[in-house]
């Protein structure tokens, strides 16, 4: 599709490519590590060539996935620094829900929301690189001591389950908010879409330039 004139551009090429590898890596560690989760489950190692190059695969993509992350952390940790205004912003989640946009207050460039999604995966992340080379056998498992691997593989599933729980909401948010799954596809977004959407984030690229483009609604 051809950009639109007056588009804004949200993420640059390399954004993109950090966040789609981050994507991929992330639903590979979920079916590889499901595959090894219970009995009904492994007929996702299938997926793999079977459980041995399923169990094999699995921290590989976990160390990938924390080189990945580590790239993510760089480009993003600055615009999502908690502020005031997210917490304004989060008291009214119920207009945001509803698209009342007068008693919405103005947001920067992330909401809170996309703030703890990002904080979340940066907390749960380590923690599963952790103990997942704690339980990873073929290089520590005769240096871990048993108990110590069992209580590893509690934290690593708890881990899993609520990364899990995070990337589910992020992708629904991003469903749910029309548009922003190209913001991250082809990397630009309307004025329309950042004034409703992220307005004090649209006013400070907007003060930036010569020409103030005036806000439109987005189609």
């Amino acid at each position: 599709m051809t950009r639109p004139k007056y588009a804004i551009t949200r993420y640059t090429t390399a954004n993109r490519i950090n966040h789609w590898i981050n994507a991929g890596l992330f639903i590979l560690l979920v079916l590889s590590g499901l595959s090894m989760f219970h009995p009904i489950l492994f007929f996702l190692s299938g997926l793999f060539g079977g459980g041995q190059w399923a169990r094999a695969a699995h921290p590989w993509f976990g160390v990938l996935l924390v080189v990945s992350w580590i790239g993510m952390i760089v480009q993003f940790w600055r615009t999502n620094l908690p502020n005031k205004d997210d917490i304004a912003w989060s008291k009214a989640i119920v207009q945001v829900a509803t698209n009342d946009d007068e008693h919405v207050p103005p947001i920067g460039r992330n909401n809170s929301g996309q703030k703890a999604v990002f904080w979340a995966m940066t907390l749960l992340i380590p923690v599963l690189f952790l103990t997942g080379l704690l339980i990873w056998e073929v290089y520590f498992g005769e240096a871990t001591p048993i108990g110590v691997q069992r209580v590893a593989v509690l934290i690593h599933s708890l881990a899993a389950i609520a990364a899990i729980l995070v990337w589910v909401a992020h992708v629904y948010a991003a469903i749910w908010i029309r548009n922003s799954v190209r913001s991250m596809t082809q990397g630009y977004v309307t004025p329309g879409w950042a004034w409703h959407h992220h307005r004090k984030w649209f006013l400070e690229l907007a003060s930036g330039q010569r020409g103030k483009t005036p806000p439109r609604k987005d189609t």
